[in-house]
């Protein structure tokens, strides 16, 4: 049976249901930047105003080029898209292959872009008894039955593991021996920058490296993110997009974002603090396994017998809370769900709103 495609911070349909606005709900199921969006964003958008009533430059001129330099590539070596999901699912369709493999628990997009596109989805599942260590070892044998497409997120998305730099170039070796394109989402990377691999990846042959600009910088509603990859691949991709696929209000605020440097290392710094803070408080509650994560959101286990993730998700509903549900993640149980490193108040309530529940 397939695993139904949902996702978290659908906050508009909860207010609904709950006869609250969205306003009132405290989202922990998206994982986005506690501190909101960079300082100049605001009044970069003000100031564009007028410029809604001429259509979006086409090839996002000036935003590829904020992204060059923010990265130290060439401009030719950008594709923009309306969000990251925009671009997982054309890759199945740009590139040419009929069985692809996935690194699993895993963003359910990938397997949903696969299926659209007519391909086979086969997985490559992580254990939680290691906290989902990846084996290059493993994965290059498991690769070696023939497959032309790899998706991994990394950090992981629900786990939050990291893959050294060092074994994502043994993946991307294994990737050239086996004839297998990878694609390497890095959506959550910006929150530990210096593990990311796009040098890595932009210059490997059949390889594109996917980044998210709405999580970090808290422009989900903006729909920005983009790809990083050999001039030929970005091309083919491109080839691909629709015309005027990125609004000029996302285009104006993702230039913004990335002129915040200030901004960027205070949002770094505090997640990495206060995801121990909050994991050691969530780790003391009896019934709970924290998973350890490097970037803004922790995969927590149920121990406690008698509950699921999807009733604690109900009765922190209630509350006005919302948690992600991971039972229909591939390779996890109904026992995990998913929480986003929040402000230390907000924080400090759902730990105390979690005791409650447990101790009910």
């Amino acid at each position: 049976m397939a695993i139904p495609h949902e996702h978290g911070g659908n906050v508009f349909a909860v207010a609904r249901d709950l006869g609250l606005a969205p306003e009132q709900l405290l989202d922990f199921s998206a994982s986005i930047n506690p501190l909101g969006m960079a300082p100049g964003v605001r009044e970069a958008l003000t100031a564009s105003y007028e410029r809604l009533l001429h259509y979006p430059d086409k090839g996002a001129t000036e935003l590829k080029l904020a992204l060059a330099a923010y990265h130290g590539c060439a401009p030719d070596e950008i594709a923009v898209g309306n969000g990251s999901t925009e671009l997982i699912h054309l890759l199945p369709r740009v590139f040419s292959g009929r069985r692809a493999l996935v690194v699993a628990p895993a963003f359910a997009e990938y397997a949903l872009a696969l299926e659209r596109g007519g391909w086979q989805t086969d997985y490559f599942n992580l254990s939680p008894a290691d906290a989902f260590a990846l084996s290059v070892d493993a994965l290059k044998e498991r690769l070696g039955e023939g497959y032309d497409m790899l998706f991994i997120c990394n950090p992981g998305n629900p786990a939050g593991n990291l893959v050294p730099k060092g074994d994502v170039a043994g993946i991307v070796d294994a990737c050239r021996e086996c004839g297998t394109f990878l694609v390497l989402d890095e959506a959550f990377i910006d929150f530990c920058e210096e593990e990311s691999a796009k040098d890595l990846i932009r210059t490997a042959p059949r390889a594109v490296l996917l980044r998210s600009m709405t999580k970090f910088f808290g422009i989900p509603g903006l729909r920005l993110g983009y790809a990083l990859a050999r001039p030929e691949t970005i091309a083919a991709i491109a080839a691909q997009q629709d015309p005027w696929n990125v609004n000029t209000a996302a285009q104006v605020a993702g230039i913004a974002s990335l002129a915040a440097s200030e901004y960027c290392h205070r949002t770094r710094s505090y997640i990495d603090a206060e995801r121990v803070r909050f994991a050691a408080a969530l780790s003391a509650l009896p019934g709970l396994e924290v998973f350890p994560a490097w970037a803004n959101y922790l995969l927590v286990r149920i121990t406690r017998e008698g509950m699921t993730a999807g009733q604690l998700r109900e009765a922190l509903k209630g509350k006005g809370i919302l948690v992600r549900d991971c039972s229909n993640f591939q390779g996890l149980g109904t026992r995990y769900f998913r929480i986003a490193v929040r402000l230390s108040e907000e924080n400090d309530l759902l730990v105390k709103s979690l005791a409650a529940v447990f101790a009910g």
